[in-house]
């Protein structure tokens, strides 16, 4: 069983920038693909950004390529996502989760090939 504990959320200024971490015990992460997730109020989970098990391959959704980044630090068993010039519509509760099913490119943007969901990082943006 893994736990994952997201943690850096705050409220920021449009234009500012966080950084969110994502902490795992019980199980190694060295292993698995992760992602991560955004849910708005009143909006479905959606995508956000994955990483590779070996953290050279990189996904983003279209609307935040080129301001997030998303890494790894396999021997602090932590994923982390950048976020650059924050905008109002990135206001959100954050997840990371575990990629545990699918294959090819295209799995890692849906959240049914993930388990282990954390608790969720809020995420303010004001204008």
């Amino acid at each position: 069983q893994v736990q994952l504990v997201e943690s850096g959320g705050g409220l920021v200024q449009a234009g500012g920038s966080l950084r969110l971490s994502c902490a795992a015990s019980g199980r190694t992460l060295s292993h698995y693909d992760m992602g991560w997730f955004r849910q708005a109020p009143g909006k479905e989970r959606g995508f956000v950004a994955a990483i590779s098990w070996s953290g050279h391959t990189t996904y983003y959704a279209d609307s935040v390529e080129g301001r997030f980044t998303i890494s790894r630090d396999n021997a602090k068993n932590t994923v982390y996502l950048q976020m650059n010039i924050l905008e109002t519509e990135d206001t959100a509760v954050y997840y990371c989760a575990v990629k545990t099913s699918g294959i090819g490119g295209v799995a890692y943007y849906h959240s049914h090939h993930y388990d282990y969901w954390g608790q969720g990082t809020q995420v303010t943006v004001s204008s």
